[in-house]
């Protein structure tokens, strides 16, 4: 039978996948057995009310239990031969140690070998670190013959290494004879509950950016900070995304695309590790709404888990992460942290994590089912770890071998980074009394950060309307600043609770009023929740643009009642310009009750617009806001959308006002005209389904032909782009046989090989294709322009009508132009096959678009590969 035969045969009997994985397997020479002594691939998963029925297991027939387990499939050359299985937690949840990828032969140019400490430059995306020999040495190093090795330790000592504490830092693990034990510490925008450290601006803006070196940067600085304070585990960065428009922790993430938060997580966790600290991919997965989040079933079929929201955690691992943290939720039916199929079959099998999975904190509901299914830090007492967890390897249900993986990969883990110097910082305060002078050193870590700090905030504001040239500001005769100070309080449950608008310093206590980001009085610069940090300063429109005015000798006004239109109006008339600020804020564990603007925001810009022709509306939001009220009123004459970009809010804003920084930023997300266009929102049923499968954000209104009213990837400049010249060509590095073979079979559309790390291979994740094409400013002033390439497969692919694959941020003055070249790997242009539970390149043309946003294509080309 042809490959593609079997394959519909196979998808014929989908309704039976016992028996169709049956047949398939007997094509290819496997065997089907539901064994118990058998521990290896999840096939078919769990049904949502039987979490505890027989899963598939799928060994080679040629081949013993004991060979397996001791198979070593290279990323660099994953073997065909379908001996090649990883072995994991069978039906009964007994363990079987996984085997570890290696890098295989070197490939000059393309591959460096590589630690953490030295990642490829950020101008060469296309380049994949190997970080094999770095994982290989750290665990030779937590299980050699030397002073601390696993194998020394007693049972209690190695449990005690993946039991959690409550220490000085937000979470500490347990210490054993010659390891001092590890601080885990938030947030993904900074060090939280300490002074002297930095506010970055927050994921949302990094993403909105488009631009790997401030992303890449922004790390680096992150984990700088986190290091100059002692952590050994910065909690981040989180990458969930925002599939649902409400959600109330959007802002920490990167945004509504898999690709687009799977490339910044990566960036961002080469700069994290790069400076030292263990970066902590979160939330792993499905942990898309605060609603019921500690019950919820997030249920998700498996190839939209694969190619959408375990996408970011791929880039995570190949980027190294040292860590991921599993979530609240329930994946179909089972807790993300005992979940063996995500844990063990996704996490540490196809895609080779060698670090340590970490709980969310109290995320842990069990003891033997949770660390038989891959958990290998609880966090943040030890409930269920422990002198539990003693007993349940003293009882049997939990097998010391797994015990020995567990404390090995924490171990190696600080191996890793290097944490095991004795030239690393000590922790230097306490997260839980900060105003402990016992404790707290007050090291400032703060550097000159506040540079890239207003850098990455100007670099985010993505400019959504600017009619008759309103912006940037040329000396204007007067201007008013018209918002609100009122404060938003977390306890308030309201749904016009949300602050307004926010051109203002907070009222009544300064930037830290609000615990932990809890509520906002004035500017937003952040949200709340555990993703935050304390600021050492905030400086508010109102201060850096009447600043700025006053260098121009502009007469400047404000007025600070949202709750008086009326008023507004007024200060409003006879003005050159009125800039009106609306915020939306939110915070962990809430979602958005609506996203419209609170405290009567549309109605303040109506009133303004009303008597101001110069209307300019700034945005501080979270997320996305439906604008319907007033977008096309003929006196709002632009819009700024500049999301929770820090400290250096003000100054930032005041730089793309007056044309100091032309804006580049677009938006990560779609802004649609009413919350029902969405493909989903917030749900209060204990089971979500994820019925809208890969078509979430920006491929939804595509593949409905539902007009947005600004697209994913969208943002205006203050200059004109572009584009022309598209060239495609193959790429033929040199490359070991085996990886020709693997790549020809690709092309044939012959499904991959199966194996430890098959997803992350290299050959898999080489560039295959170099699209290149050229970008010219024709407009008058200099500026950036973010060019996206979107792959666009054949509808019997069953994939939505673009995709994004890639994006390069082209500085240009003038008149000038520049060419650019966008690699595509087999990863990107392919597509997940559930039943052969590999990567295969679909049947089919494949095309590009290459453009300005995800519906503003400007060149489009067809692949031959």
């Amino acid at each position: 039978m042809s490959m593609m035969g079997w394959f519909s045969d196979a998808l014929a009997r989908v309704r039976n996948p016992i028996k169709a994985l049956q047949s398939c397997c007997s094509q290819h020479h496997y065997r089907i057995q539901n064994d118990a002594s058998v521990s290896s691939f999840v096939v078919s998963r769990r049904k949502r009310q039987n979490a505890d029925s027989t899963s598939v297991s799928v060994v080679s027939s040629s081949t013993s239990l004991a060979s397996v387990s001791s198979t070593v499939v290279t990323t660099s050359s994953v073997a065909t031969n379908t001996s090649s299985l990883a072995v994991s937690v069978s039906a009964t949840g007994s363990f079987v140690p996984i085997p570890t990828p290696s890098s295989g032969p070197a490939i000059p140019g393309v591959f460096p070998a590589t630690s953490p400490k030295t990642p490829p430059p950020v101008e060469s995306p296309g380049l994949v670190p190997d970080f094999a020999d770095a994982w290989a040495s750290a665990y030779k190093k937590a299980t050699a013959k030397a002073s601390l090795i696993v194998a020394s330790l007693t049972l209690e000592e190695k449990v005690n290494i993946s039991s959690g504490t409550t220490e000085r830092c937000i979470g500490n693990t347990g210490t054993a004879r010659g390891f001092p034990g590890l601080c885990l510490e938030d947030s993904p925008l900074g060090v939280r509950l300490v002074d002297f450290a930095t506010v970055f601006p927050a994921g949302i803006n990094a993403a909105a950016t488009f631009k790997r070196s401030l992303i890449r940067a922004r790390g680096l600085a992150m984990g700088q900070e986190h290091v100059g304070k002692g952590v050994n585990v910065a909690l981040g960065p989180m990458m969930n995304l925002g599939r649902v428009a409400e959600g109330g922790r959007n802002w920490e993430g990167f945004g509504a695309d898999p690709y687009l938060a799977g490339e910044a997580a990566y960036e961002t966790i080469l700069g994290m590790q790069q400076a030292g600290v263990q970066a902590c991919a979160k939330h792993f997965i499905d942990n898309e709404q605060e609603t019921n989040r500690m019950t919820e079933s997030s249920d998700v079929d498996d190839r939209t888990q694969h190619e959408v929201y375990a996408l970011p955690f791929l880039r995570s691992v190949m980027a190294g992460t040292a860590s991921v943290m599993c979530s609240y939720n329930k994946l179909n039916g089972t807790y993300a942290c005992e979940d063996a199929h995500s844990l063990t079959r996704i996490l540490k099998t196809e895609l080779g994590f060698r670090g340590f999975v970490v709980s969310d904190w109290g995320a842990t509901h069990s003891t033997a089912q949770a660390a038989n299914a891959g958990l290998d830090v609880e966090m943040p007492d030890s409930r269920f770890f422990g002198q539990t967890l003693v007993a349940a390897v003293e009882a049997g249900a939990v097998p010391e071998a797994r015990i020995d993986d567990m404390a090995t990969r924490v171990l190696a883990a600080w191996y890793f980074l290097g944490q095991d110097s004795p030239a690393y910082p000590p922790v230097s305060f306490d997260a839980r009394d900060p105003l402990n002078e016992e404790l707290n050193a007050h090291v400032d870590v703060q550097a000159d950060h506040d540079a890239l700090v207003r850098e990455i905030g100007k670099a985010s504001v993505v400019l959504l309307k600017n009619a008759r040239g309103a912006l940037p500001l040329k000396r204007p005769r007067s201007i008013v600043v018209i918002g609100e100070r009122v404060p938003c309080r977390a306890t308030v449950a309201r749904a016009d609770d949300g602050g307004g608008s926010d051109a203002a310093p907070a009222r009544v206590a300064g930037p830290n009023e609000f615990a932990n980001g809890g509520g906002v009085d004035g500017i937003l610069a952040m949200g709340g929740g555990s993703g935050t940090a304390n600021f050492t300063y905030l400086i508010s429109p109102y201060e850096a643009l009447q600043r700025r005015a006053r260098q121009d000798r502009t007469s400047f006004f404000w007025f600070f009642d949202d709750a008086n239109p009326r008023g507004a109006a007024v200060a409003g008339r006879g003005k050159s310009a009125a800039l009106v600020f609306l915020q939306s804020w939110s915070r962990e564990g809430a979602d958005r009750p609506n996203i419209t603007a609170l405290h009567a925001g549309d109605a303040l810009v109506q009133a303004v617009a009303s008597t101001n022709p110069n209307t300019i509306v700034v945005v501080h939001s979270v997320g996305p806001l439906v604008v319907e009220p007033w977008i096309e009123h003929p006196n709002v004459t632009a819009v700024l959308w500049a999301g929770l970009s820090g400290p250096e809010t003000g100054n930032a804003l005041a730089d793309v006002v007056y044309g100091d920084y032309n804006p580049s930023g677009r938006l990560p997300y779609t802004i649609a005209r009413a919350l029902a266009n969405y493909p989903a929102q917030v749900s209060t049923s204990l089971d979500i389904p994820y019925s809208e499968g890969l078509n979430v954000d920006y491929r939804h209104f595509d593949a409905t032909g539902i007009e947005p009213r600004f697209e994913f990837g969208f943002g205006l400049s203050y200059t004109s782009f572009a584009y022309g010249a598209l060239s495609i060509r193959d790429v033929r590095p040199l490359a070991p046989e085996n990886d020709r073979q693997l790549e020809e079979s690709w092309a044939a559309g012959v499904r991959g090989p199966m194996g430890p790390g098959s997803s992350t291979a290299l050959w898999l994740h080489r560039a295959a294709v170099e699209v290149s094409f050229e970008v010219t400013n024709t407009g008058s002033v200099h500026g950036t322009e973010i060019a996206q390439l979107y792959v666009r497969h054949a509808p019997s692919s069953g994939e939505p009508p673009s995709v994004l694959k890639g994006f390069a941020d082209v500085a240009l003055a003038p008149g000038r132009s520049k060419r650019v070249s966008i690699g595509l790997s087999r990863f990107d242009l392919s597509v997940w096959d559930a039943v052969s539970q590999t990567w295969v390149r679909p049947a089919g043309t494949i095309g590009v678009a290459i453009g300005a946003s995800s519906r503003d294509f400007r060149l489009n080309g067809t692949l031959d590969i």
